[in-house]
C-alpha cells in the first residue's frame, strides 16, 4: 500500500514507481546479526531542529519511514532529555504494523529502552504510564530513581559514575533485544559514535535553510571519523531525501 507523498528509489537502480510499504520494509528490514540503527532528520544546513524540536524538520515521507523502522526493530533506544523535550508518549503500532511483527515471531510493540545518567525522569510520562511493553531505563550503578519509577520500568545498571553504552547494548541483545533503533538526541549519538557502536546511520534531509542557532545532529567529545557506506538514496516528491549508511 502505498499513501501519501510518493517516495521513489534514486540509487541503486532508480524506480519510476513509487515504493509501497512492502518495498520500503524490504529497503530497512531486520539484519540477520545484533545492529545499532540511528535515525535522525536534518535541515540542508545541518539544522537538528526547527524552534527546539526535530518536528519542524519532519514532514510526512519521514514519518513514514519513521513507523517502519520502529515496526522492525525490537528495541527503540533514546536519550533521557530527548525523551523530556519531544515529549515521547507511549510506543504503539497500528494492527497492520502488529500482525507484521507477530507473523515473525515478535512482540507487538518494540521496547522502549531511555538512557538517562541521573535518572531525572517522570514516572507519569505517557511513555511510562500507558507502556504496552514495560519500557527499560539504562542508566549506572549510582543514579537513584525517583519515587515510582521502578513502578513501571525496569532499571538496567551498567557502568559506575556514567552509563557503560557497550555494555549496556551487550545486556539488551543478551535479552534478546538485538535490533536497536536510536532516535537520538545528539549527545547520545555522538558518545555511540565514540564508543564505535553505530552501525547504521538512517538519515533525513530536508529541504529547508534553518539558518544558525541549532545544534548539529551529533554532539560530545571530538571522536575519530567513523566511514559508512551508501546503501540507497531515495526522494520524495516534496523534495526530501532519505539516505541510508551502514558499515562497509
Amino acid at each position: 500500500m502505498t499513501v501519501g507523498i510518493p517516495i521513489r528509489r534514486l540509487w541503486p537502480e532508480p524506480s519510476t514507481q513509487p515504493l509501497d510499504d512492502d518495498a520500503l520494509t524490504a529497503l530497512y528490514d531486520r539484519a540477520d546479526e545484533p545492529r545499532l540503527r540511528v535515525n535522525f532528520v536534518t535541515s540542508l544546513d545541518g539544522a537538528v531542529s526547527v524552534d527546539g524540536y526535530s518536528a519542524g524538520l519532519s514532514g510526512e515521507p519521514d514519518k513514514r519511514v519513521f513507523g517502519l523502522l520502529r515496526m522492525v526493530c525490537d528495541a527503540l533506544v533514546v536519550a533521557a532529555g530527548t525523551f523530556r523535550q519531544e515529549g515521547y508518549r507511549a510506543v504503539r503500532l497500528n494492527e497492520r504494523r502488529r500482525a507484521w511483527r507477530r507473523e515473525r515471531g515478535l512482540t507487538e510493540y518494540p521496547t522502549l529502552v531511555v538512557v538517562s545518567g541521573s535518572l531525572d525522569l517522570d514516572p507519569a510520562q505517557a511513555a511510562f504510564a500507558d507502556a504496552p511493553t514495560r519500557p527499560i531505563v539504562l542508566t549506572h550503578a549510582d543514579a537513584d530513581p525517583p519515587p515510582g519509577l521502578t513502578d513501571v520500568a525496569d532499571l538496567l545498571r551498567c557502568g559506575t559514575g556514567r552509563v557503560d553504552l557497550a555494555a549496556g547494548l551487550t545486556e539488551l541483545h543478551r535479552r534478546g533485544l538485538t535490533q536497536l533503533l536510536c532516535e537520538g538526541g545528539p549527545h547520545l549519538f555522538g558518545a555511540l559514535t565514540a564508543a564505535d557502536l553505530v552501525d547504521e546511520l538512517c538519515l533525513t534531509v530536508s529541504p529547508m535553510l534553518a539558518g544558525p542557532g541549532p545544534g548539529r545532529i551529533t554532539a560530545g567529545d571530538t571522536v575519530p571519523p567513523r566511514q559508512l557506506s551508501l546503501r540507497h538514496v531515495l526522494a520524495a516528491e516534496n523534495g526530501v531525501l532519505m539516505l541510508r549508511h551502514a558499515r562497509p
